[in-house]
């Protein structure tokens, strides 16, 4: 990490200034959430994960993401747990969250919940997932608490929700962002097509439209960051690349290795 160079960018057309490269959290929290019995733990506690948040921030880096699922809640308590030992002033540091996942509790609080779908439809958690408006507003509420701050810097929605209209979904975003509870909204994760919807839902209707989009870099299957590069680029909404190398292979994806990708240049304009 020292010898990375963090500069300060504009987020899309915002005028928030976050850092180059940005500090994942998914790996810190909880280390029995989603271990492995064989591989062990890959998610770090509080104790371990503190000096690491705390060197990126010596270091320059300015914005922190996670999200509500990452350890059931537990991610965003260590990165507000990391705001209080070190004296952070707020105002100082950036803030990325996300919404759409069910943060599980009680007996389950140690499981991924993509591990336990039927949970997601379950009395207690049937309106704690997703983009519905009542979603939306229940998840921010818990992030808030978790985070123990007054305001999220970025709220973003970590999936596509088919099952509730784009319209519901970005008018609660939109009103999320009027109340001062979010301060810019972006997305994560999804199609093109999806994303491309919802944004011109927004401005339809003259709503807070999406300032970044955190798609996959993956080395091998580049479709989507291919079909998404101009969208974002006319737009001018920046790209938070979530992964920079592929795991273990797969069959499907070993064929592109006899078959280079041919990058072709796009253009974009603020």
């Amino acid at each position: 990490m020292s010898a990375t160079p963090v500069k300060y960018v504009q987020l899309g057309k915002s005028g928030l200034r976050v850092s180059v490269p940005i500090a994942g959290a998914m790996s810190y929290g909880n280390p029995k959430w989603g271990a492995d019995p064989e591989a062990g733990a890959w998610v770090k506690g509080a104790e371990e994960a503190l000096p690491i948040l705390k060197t990126a921030w010596d270091r320059g880096i300015n914005t922190f993401d996670t999200a509500n699922v990452y350890s059931n809640g537990e991610s965003e308590r260590v990165l507000a747990q990391f705001i209080e030992t070190y004296n952070i002033p707020r105002e100082e540091i950036i803030i990325a969250t996300k919404c759409h996942g069910t943060v599980l509790k009680g007996e389950h609080k140690d499981a991924v919940p993509w591990a336990a779908p039927q949970l997601a439809r379950s009395k207690q958690y049937v309106n704690q997932n997703g983009l519905s408006r009542a979603a939306i507003f229940n998840a921010v509420e818990g992030s808030l608490e978790r985070l123990n701050t007054s305001y999220i810097d970025l709220y973003q929605i970590h999936r596509a929700d088919p099952s509730t209209p784009p319209e519901e979904t970005m008018k609660a975003l939109h009103d999320l962002v009027q109340s001062g509870k979010v301060r810019y909204i972006g997305a994560s994760s999804m199609r093109t097509w999806q994303f491309a919807l919802l944004n011109e839902v927004a401005e339809k209707n003259g709503w807070t439209k999406f300032v970044s989009m955190q798609d996959e870099y993956h080395l091998l299957y580049r479709e989507e960051r291919r079909v998404t590069s101009p969208i974002v680029g006319i737009n001018s909404i920046d790209r938070v690349d979530d992964s920079i190398v592929t795991g273990e292979l797969t069959d499907e994806e070993v064929k592109y290795l006899e078959e280079p990708y041919q990058p072709k240049a796009v253009r974009g304009h603020a």
